[in-house]
Order: C-alpha cells, then structure tokens, then sequence
C-alpha cells in the first residue's frame, strides 16, 4: 500500500461517522496537516489529558518489561487502538485525533527504555552505590530536549523526501483504518490484560504458580527451564517467527554449545564458559550497533557519489518541499537548548564541559544513525548508541563511574525518542496530521515520561533492593548490564571482539542480530520461552481463519499486547504494595 493509497482511505469523519478523503493535492499544512483539520481539533484537550493517562500507565509497564526481559516492543500499535477505542466514548472523533492522542500515549515508553537500559548498570556494578533521582531525571529530560529538537529537523529529510518506511509507524497508520469502524476493539486488550493481571498476582504474590516449569531438569550451567509468564512468551509473539527462531538459536548456542559443550570437551570450566557466553551475547549486541553505523555510513557514501539515487521508498526522486516549517521555529533555539542541556549536564550531573559537548555532538550524530536503522529495519539499539558516545568521551576527556551511566541515559532517551518520534511522522504523513501536532504531543508525553519511569525505575529499586539487577537477579537488565561491560571491563575480551565482528556482518546480511545476541546472553529458560511464544505466532498465522491474515495479525497482536501489559502493571503494583508495607513497619 503507498502513500497515496493509505492518504485517500484517510481524514476526518462525516457526520455519518464514515470517512471521508483528506485533500490529496501536495499541500502540507504544519498547523493542519493534509486532512485540513483545525490544530485544536487533533491536539484536543481530550487527546492530551486521554494520551497522557495513557502514556503513564505504559511509561510503568516498560520499565517494568525492560528491567525484567531486557527486550521492550514498541508500543505505537497498542496505543493507537486504546486511543480509538477510549476517544470513541467520548462520541464523534477522527482519526487525525486519534492519532495525536496515540502520539502521547506511546511517548513515554522509549523514555523509559532509555533510562532501563543504562542507568541501572550503576547498580549491576556496585549495590551500594549512591545515585540520586534528581539525577536521573535530570539526566532524562536532557535526552527528551535532544531527542525533541533533532526530531524538528529531521522529519522532512526522511519522511518526505526520502520516505523511508518506518514499518512500526505504517503498520500503526494501517492499524488505525483497519480498526476505524470496529467499536469492540479492547474487548481482547482488556481480557488478555485481566488474564495476565491474575497470573502474574498468584505467582508473585501467593506462591500458587511457580516461576519456571521444568526447573527440575538439571544441566550443569545452564539455567533450563520454561518461565511461567505471559508477558516473556508475548515478546515472542510479537518479535514473529523469524527474530524469535534466531533468539532460541542463540539461547542453544551460548548455553549448550559454548558452556555445556566446551566444558564438555575440556576446553574449559562451566564459569569460563559462562563469561566466553555473555561477552559473546555483549559482543553481538554491540557489533548489531557497530553495523548500523557502518551500513549508514555506506549509504551515505553512496548518495554523495550518484546522488539521483537518493530517492524515496516509492521508487521516484521526491520533490523537495521549499521550505519546511517545522525547523525554522527552531534555529534560534539550537543554540540555546544546546547551552541549556550542557549547563544542566554540568553544573546538576557534575559531568565535565567537554564530556558534555561531547555527549551532545554525539547525541546528534547517533540521532541521525537512529532516523535511518528505525526508518528501515524498525529496530532501535538505543543502548548501543548510548555505548558509543559514552566510549568517546571516555577516550578524549576519561569521565567515568556514575557520570559515564548518566551520558549514555542522555543518548539512549534522545535515540529512543527519535526512534519513536520519526515512526509516529511517518504514520502521521500517511494520515494527513498536523506535523507540529505531533511535535507537541511528543513533548508532552516524553516528560511526563521521564518523571514516572524515573518514579518506577526508584520504586523497584526500593522494594526489590538495588542488588535486583543483573545476572540471575530479579531484573535481569540485559542492556544495563552491557553498559556495566562497556565501563567496568569484560569477563573475555576475544569473545567480546568476536561478537561484535559476528554481529556486524551478520546484521549487514540482514539477519535479526539483535535477537540473536539476546538469545546467547539471556538465561536459556528465558530463550526458550520466547521461542515458544514465535512459535505461537507461527500457528496461529498459519491457522485457517474466516478473517482476513491483516485482522488475524492485528487482533493477535492486540492480546500480546494485553497479556504484556497486564503482567507489567500487577508487577509494578506489587513492588508498590512491597514499598508501603515497608514504610508502614518503620
């Protein structure tokens, strides 16, 4: 489906309810959008106060998912379907309103994700390390104002002119027609939620259901087994066959072939084999962001020496719009909130002034790398991004400890928010909404965002302890534990260089590293659930239905959505509970 197929089934809605077309002549408004719609009538006060609610309820449930399975899906699909389904109580909306308020509501999880994926490593490295939430936050809102600036700049050169695809953001643009006239579009979201919700509380509350099935099959270093949670078997489902098949192979090939059959055959011990394993898994990881970066660089080689291959998704050079009137409200203000972001960097973090020029030249940089890995594959290693920079400014001014954590949280949430940002353009542009719109709807869910994952991410922390993250502990925190790598030292550094090699021309190839990568370091019962839950996807797409394969996909990624959610709320709502109860016997 193109562009102008999706445009034309877009718009407003008739006083029928029906949709009608948005214009189709070219013209973009900044204000309007294509579909012509007044600017209140899609940043409505309903979209803000329905897409914030929302934005924190999912802004609680990624910290939760990021800590516990190191692996965090984009929220766009879901939010949009809430947003339609909870507007449409309120009686007559469009889908540009719709997807404003879906604009809020998912901007908070890549914040999140940011802050999950770093921060963290502090603890993973030292327990009884001080750091303050203050920090923390302020470090967030730092990456929320990068990320929100490039974002202005960005969108006309890879949204309009080159049109890259951005699959999430498209996929969410088609998911809002397809689920336009439907008015039952929860009943499965709510049901999985509920469903989730009551597993999770007897298992963690109760004892009633254990954490791992078939933990009584013993393998010497491995940790077997297959864990009793919806929420792990949903990240399955959601990743398809394909990324999910790759993760268990990963899982077979860090625990079974390198630990179990290389201690097997002598080559090692079992707790050798286990750091070969995990600096492997590190390794991969890394080499998926190194490859990335060398895959933006060769196509931007590319471009300079034939530049009439510079062409959009559909194939034809685009036109280039005169002017883009997003950016230039915003060319006073580089300066400004790039003095503001060193300031608060400096003088509130303690991080040296180089250190935090360099963290925000390389914030921009790997911004750029971010726009074109999630406009074409949909995947978004904000973490590695963060490693890089962090690596840096490490090697030109030798910051280190808590303020290394700190500027790889700025990159990762400036990254997660490009990410997220730029997908939400692309389904935007497909709909005819308001670009600036967008904007601020990004704005204000990203920082009510960085105030609750900050929030939760100090909640678990207090009820669970801050010895809970890293390997074999409560929150696994894959990705902070590959920052705690990157600063305090690998357990095998060839492995390490392996990886990345191996990761690197693997994702050249075009194969899922990033899984790939998780599978090797992960615990294997965590693997192996996620290979269940690809498998899941694999029959039911391959199943006989009366419905459409598009409506088979979406409603099963509907109750995927639901069971994650639903386990991550009761998750965060305990370790609430835990924190009270703890207070009260003070």
């Amino acid at each position: 489906m193109n562009d102008t197929d999706v445009a034309a089934k877009s718009s407003v809605t008739s006083e029928d309810g029906r949709f009608v077309p948005a214009p189709l002549d070219g013209h973009e408004d900044f204000t309007r959008g294509r579909c012509g719609l007044p600017f209140r009538e899609q940043l409505s006060v309903r979209a803000a106060v329905v897409g914030l609610a929302g934005c924190a309820l999912i802004t609680v449930g990624s910290v939760y998912v990021a800590l516990k399975l190191g692996a965090l899906p984009w929220p766009i699909i879901f939010a949009a379907i809430v947003s339609m389904s909870i507007l449409r109580l309120f009686g007559k909306t469009n889908i540009n309103e719709v997807n404003v308020t879906h604009t809020v509501m998912s901007a908070g999880a890549m914040v999140a994700g940011g802050i999950a994926f770093t921060v963290p490593g502090i603890w993973i490295l030292d327990p009884t390390a001080h750091l303050s939430a203050v920090s923390v936050l302020i470090a967030s809102l730092c990456g929320v104002a990068l990320g929100l600036l490039f974002t202005a700049f960005a969108r006309r050169r890879f949204v309009v002119e080159q049109r890259l695809p951005y699959p999430i953001g498209q996929a969410a643009a088609e998911t809002m027609l397809a689920t336009g006239r439907s008015t039952g579009a929860t009943r499965p979201l709510l049901a999985a939620m509920g469903i989730a919700g009551l597993w999770a509380y007897l298992r963690d509350w109760w004892g009633a259901i254990p954490s791992l099935f078939l933990s009584n099959v013993s393998i010497p270093g491995v940790s077997f087994g297959i864990y009793a949670s919806p929420m792990m078997l949903s990240i399955g489902f959601l990743v398809g066959p394909v990324a999910g098949t790759v993760w268990l192979l990963g899982g077979l090939l860090g625990d079974f072939v390198v630990v179990v059959g290389g201690s097997a055959a002598g080559l090692w011990t079992i707790a050798t084999g286990q750091g070969i394993k995990s600096s492997l898994g590190i390794g991969v990881m890394l080499g998926c962001g190194m490859g990335v970066i060398v895959k933006h660089t060769l196509h931007l080689l590319a471009h300079r020496v034939n530049p009439a291959t510079d062409t959009g998704a559909s194939g034809v050079h685009p036109a280039r719009p005169a002017v883009d009137p997003l950016a230039p409200r915003w060319y006073r203000a580089v300066p400004v909130v790039f003095a503001l972001v060193a300031l608060l960097a400096s003088l509130a973090l303690g991080i040296d002034i180089v250190a935090s020029l360099v963290m925000i030249a390389g914030a921009w940089l790997v911004g750029l790398m971010s726009s074109q890995t999630v406009g074409v594959s949909g995947i978004n290693p904000m973490e590695v991004f963060g490693v890089i920079v962090l690596l840096a400014a490490r090697a030109i001014t030798g910051v280190g400890g808590t303020d290394a954590f700190l500027i790889a949280a700025v990159v990762a949430v400036s990254c997660g928010l490009v990410g997220d940002l730029m997908n939400d353009y692309r389904a935007g542009y497909v709909l005819g909404t308001s670009p600036r719109a967008q904007w601020w709807a990004t704005a204000m869910g990203a920082v009510l965002g960085a105030f609750v994952a900050t929030g939760v991410l100090f909640l678990l922390a207090s009820a669970y302890g801050t010895g809970s993250f890293g390997a074999g502990k409560p929150f696994i925190a894959v990705q902070a534990s590959v920052v705690a790598s990157m600063v305090a030292g690998v357990a095998n550094v060839p492995a390490l260089v392996v990886g990345v090699v191996a990761g690197c021309g693997l994702y050249l190839l075009g194969l899922p590293v990033l899984t790939l990568g998780l599978g090797i370091y992960l615990p294997f019962y965590l693997s192996l659930t996620a290979g269940l839950g690809a498998l899941v996807k694999l029959a039911v797409t391959r199943m006989p239905h009366h419905s459409s394969p598009e409506q088979v996909e979406v409603t099963g990624s509907v109750i995927a959505s639901g069971l994650l959610g639903g386990e991550a709320f009761v998750g965060v709502a305990i370790a609430l509970v835990q924190v009270s109860m703890g207070i009260a016997a003070l």
